[in-house]
């Protein structure tokens, strides 16, 4: 796989989520020269010599898809960091956990390892006189006050992914709708661009989708409004029984989005990153590496239990590239034969390549096996531990939920309703159920 104890200089593109528990990971080695977290947001970091141009118009996709009632949908126990518990739990506003990441970065005193409001634009692999892998990053960064932009490169030793996916809205073929779209360009659009019911009051609404932000916004609509809003979710009769709507004034779909990785350079790097077709890495292994770069991570592919899934990424990343990981990755034909084999799996069971399910113990699986190769700290303490997976963790997952499935599913048993004190957000207490827990995900 390589020689990790030559990575000295790391860089991570994205301060989300997944950058800031990878930037931690890395820190808390006490090993990397140089960490460097690559934001596109928020306010300008770091010095550089940079060349100029006229701003780029580009679309970037740079909106974010927060409606103003969004809450999260993980119960908080299992979804904050291990170390800093969410406040305000167990389903917590939009605004509390990014909060939360500002307080991160600067509890864990990394607020020096972020360079913003600056895009990260081509990754290119490059190669030592030695033949080591190495890496070349060009950046760009707008400066508003002279309507330039400047552009620098910086190489790094290896590069850690963890930039999100809820960029680039993808809204399904559907015959007749690009035809629609461009009559009627107003009447079509993606929850990404959601934000309140007020400006649908009075009208009828499709909503198309059903996992988090089609129930949320479905529920929103309903009732604020007196007219109905209707939702069309994947079923067995996917309205093929001629059935038919009139009178629809929006139609909004909540149909997820695709895995954007802009930067990466296909012809330098001598292949895609991402297969389009069949939804998933190309040459990936356990949903966090790449088979044929050893010096490429990746954090939050799957969402799972988001935040804290992704620490588990993280600290196994950041003790494989320090070279101090308790276990070694499998050969590259076992590397090879995992992913052979999940394909086969999941296409015949019908659901996404990176879908983790619960309820089938794939999930402990796949942290189980995060958890093994990181290990423990040295005996100086330098390193994070990857958190235990405690009976508290697991019964949030199987009995706290935030809502039913819509029409009360037979397959749920629905216990009793709980509330808490100081919030006014219902959350529902499950006592079985036959289908994965995570899929509303």
């Amino acid at each position: 796989m390589g020689d990790f104890k030559l990575i000295k200089s790391v860089a991570v593109v994205g301060a989300g989520a997944a950058g800031a528990i990878t930037a931690a990971a890395l820190s808390r080695e006490n090993y990397f020269q140089n960490i460097r977290v690559f934001e596109r947001r928020e306010s300008v970091r770091g010095t550089c010599l940079p060349t100029t141009t006229s701003p780029n118009q580009q679309e970037r996709f740079e909106k974010t898809p927060i409606y103003n009632s969004l809450t999260t949908n993980v119960p908080d126990v299992a979804m904050s960091f291990s170390d800093v518990p969410f406040p305000c739990g167990p389903f917590v506003p939009h605004y509390i956990p990014c909060e939360y990441l500002k307080n991160y970065f600067s509890a864990h005193e990394l607020t020096y390892l972020l360079v913003l409001n600056t895009m990260v634009e081509d990754v290119s692999k490059l190669l030592s006189p030695k033949g080591r892998e190495r890496w070349k990053l060009t950046l760009r960064r707008h400066d508003p006050q002279r309507s330039v932009d400047e552009w620098w490169q910086e190489e790094f030793d290896a590069v850690i992914f963890g930039n999100g996916h809820y960029s680039v809205p993808y809204i399904p073929k559907v015959k007749g709708l690009s035809e629609y779209i461009s009559r009627f360009p107003n009447r079509v659009m993606h929850s990404k661009y959601y934000r309140s019911p007020s400006v649908y009051e009075g009208k009828k609404i499709l909503v198309i989708g059903n996992s988090a932000s089609g129930h949320d916004i479905t529920t929103e609509l309903v009732q604020h409004d007196e007219l109905p809003a209707y939702q069309s979710i994947r079923s067995a009769s996917r309205w093929d029984d001629d059935t038919f709507l009139d009178d629809i004034a929006i139609v909004i779909y909540c149909t997820g989005y695709k895995a954007s990785f802009p930067f990466w350079n296909e012809q330098a790097n001598g292949r895609p990153i991402w297969d389009y077709g069949e939804n998933k890495l190309v040459k990936g292994y356990w949903h966090t590496f790449l088979q044929d770069f050893p010096t490429i991570g990746l954090v939050g592919v799957p969402r799972v239990l988001t935040f804290r899934s992704w620490e588990y990424h993280a600290i196994a990343l950041a003790r494989i590239f320090s070279g101090r990981n308790a276990k070694s990755l499998p050969s590259i034909a076992e590397q090879e034969r995992w992913d052979r084999d999940r394909l086969d799996v999941v296409k015949r069971e019908k659901r996404k390549f990176h879908d983790i399910q619960w309820e089938t113990g794939e999930t402990m699986e796949w942290l189980r096996a995060l958890f093994e190769w990181a290990g423990l700290r040295t005996l100086e303490g330098n390193g994070r531990i990857p958190p235990a997976l405690t009976k508290d963790v697991i019964w949030a997952i199987e009995h706290l939920w935030k809502y039913p499935e819509p029409g009360k599913d037979s397959n749920y048993c629905i216990q009793s309703t709980l509330k808490d004190k100081d919030s006014d957000g219902d959350w529902v207490v499950l006592s079985k159920g036959s289908k994965d827990l995570l899929y509303f995900i």
